[in-house]
């Protein structure tokens, strides 16, 4: 999928796309968004929905390419 093809992100998904760019693990984005692992994790499978990403690793890639800053 290209970058111009993404459905919209939401601000929180944009957030936890930016946690992940910077290899933050489930914990520490919690704790930097006050929600819980569990959030972050629901929000990881939508934004891997949303994007056709199969893992975290194609999460951080497209991170890149949006220009997400590490």
């Amino acid at each position: 999928m290209t970058t111009d093809a993404l459905p919209p992100l939401t601000l929180r998904e944009q957030q936890v796309l930016a946690g992940v760019a910077k290899g933050a693990t489930y914990h520490a984005i919690a704790r930097e968004l006050h929600i819980s692992p569990h959030t972050v994790d629901t929000y990881l499978r939508r934004l891997r929905r949303k994007t056709g990403s199969a893992n975290r690793s194609q999460l951080v890639y497209l991170a890149y390419r949006l220009g997400y800053e590490v």
